[in-house]
């Protein structure tokens, strides 16, 4: 969330920020006069305590010299309700502003290039070479059940669409993923393994920013008086691990990573990506997280990437880091770029990994502070995430990648002490 007094401050800058985003400043129409009644009524509460105040004082000295205090009694009664209603007016103007500011997003920060859409997103690097075939690729689609490693109809049977099944050496390189990806982000890139729960409350999907303006898109689980939600990614739970709470300076950056599987609803994507795993209700993911300083987080969202981008060099697969335009940011980031695999057997990239920096946009909401070396007053942490990276997709482009004539694929070297075995051939189950 945006701070009240930075919009005060510096509306036309909010509201050119917010064209950029491709969104109508009319938003922030009301935010002006809102404010001002707003602050109006907090002035007008704080001049009748002060007046009541003052007829405290003289009720005693009056009392003591014996003359009249009806008078004095009458004033301070009237200015008891007076009082309450000020503040009970400024309470509900302050609602209001709360609710503007909860719908507006992030501002991009001055390096994200302008755009309209995604066709505006900005290639800043690439690396690697695709594969060469002397032989037309097949989708993993047709691989997987090939290899029969990947049952699409099972799963539909026992759950519905937009499920998976993976079967022996396919669930086998799954779960050496997400080995290989913690053991790399613990072990060379110095991150601390954290396993959090599943589901999570309303407030710390509020803290990161689902709620409200995304419910659609949660799987909601109702649970007692409350509602829980399957988180739909790690940042979730890691970054609401710290929400309420103040971080010693000395201790920043913090750098968290956590497997997880990721439930998502995909509402509004149907007839997007219906053929194999590209966009699944559940998928597994290992999630980095990151908590600096102000100072500090723009260098840690280009470590944060270059760690994302090191779990594809070491699997030998070709990609691309794009920069999201100002029209193509997700609601909470203030920068993103995104990392897109090359995926032969279906001859387009594919994104693997959005690596954002949130700024102090979910830190104001989720209200993680710390106190700086030295310093007695808090500030908000800047918070970052980004995929370490998306298993499900990382397993689709090693399928594809690494389909052999034969039909059968070979395993990259990296992860042949996880899955036991140099190369995936055909079985049936």
């Amino acid at each position: 969330m945006l701070d009240l007094a930075f919009v005060r401050d510096h509306l036309p800058l909010v509201e050119e920020k917010l064209r950029q985003r491709g969104m109508d400043p009319a938003v922030l129409d009301d935010f002006q006069e809102l404010d001002h009644e707003r602050r109006a009524a907090i002035t007008e509460s704080e001049t009748m305590k002060a007046r009541r105040n003052q007829l405290v004082g003289d009720f005693q000295r009056l009392k003591k010299e014996a003359q009249g205090t009806a008078p004095n009694l009458q004033e301070q009664k009237e200015l008891k309700q007076k009082i309450s209603d000020a503040e009970t007016r400024a309470e509900k103007l302050d609602a209001k502003l709360r609710n503007i500011l909860i719908g507006i997003p992030n501002l991009p920060h001055d390096s994200v290039p302008l755009g309209k859409s995604e066709a505006d997103n900005l290639e800043v690097r690439r690396w690697g070479m695709p594969p060469h075939f002397d032989f037309t690729p097949k989708p993993h689609w047709e691989l997987g059940e090939q290899l029969g490693v990947l049952d699409m109809d099972r799963a539909a049977k026992i759950t519905g669409a937009r499920f998976a099944v993976y079967w022996d050496l396919g669930a086998r390189l799954e779960r050496a993923l997400m080995n290989f990806m913690l053991d790399l982000h613990t072990g060379e890139h110095g991150y601390t393994e954290v396993l959090p729960p599943f589901m999570v409350n309303a407030e710390s999907m509020y803290g990161t920013g689902q709620l409200p303006k995304f419910e659609a898109d949660l799987f909601k689980v109702p649970h007692g008086e409350k509602n829980l939600y399957l988180i739909p990614t790690a940042e979730v739970p890691v970054t609401n691990l710290y929400r309420d709470e103040t971080l010693d300076g000395a201790r920043l950056p913090i750098s968290l990573a956590a497997y997880t599987p990721c439930f998502r609803s995909e509402a509004g994507s149907y007839g997007k990506d219906v053929r194999g795993i590209i966009r699944q209700h559940q998928f597994q993911k290992v999630e980095l997280v990151k908590f600096a300083k102000p100072e500090q987080s723009w260098d840690e969202h280009e470590k944060l990437t270059r760690n994302a981008e090191q779990v594809l060099q070491k699997l030998g697969l070709h990609y691309r880091t794009v920069a999201l335009c100002t029209a193509d940011l997700g609601f909470s980031a203030s920068k993103t770029y995104d990392i897109e695999v090359w995926l032969p057997g279906q001859g387009l990239f594919r994104e693997i990994s959005s690596c954002s920096n949130f700024t102090d946009f979910q830190a104001r909401r989720a209200n993680i502070r710390y106190r700086p070396e030295g310093g007695k007053k808090t500030e908000l942490v800047h918070t970052l995430n980004g995929s370490g990276l998306a298993i499900g997709r990382t397993w689709v482009a090693i399928v594809e990648n690494y389909q052999q004539a034969d039909g059968s694929v070979l395993i990259p070297e990296p992860l042949i002490p996880y899955v036991g075995t140099d190369r995936i051939t055909a079985k049936k189950f």
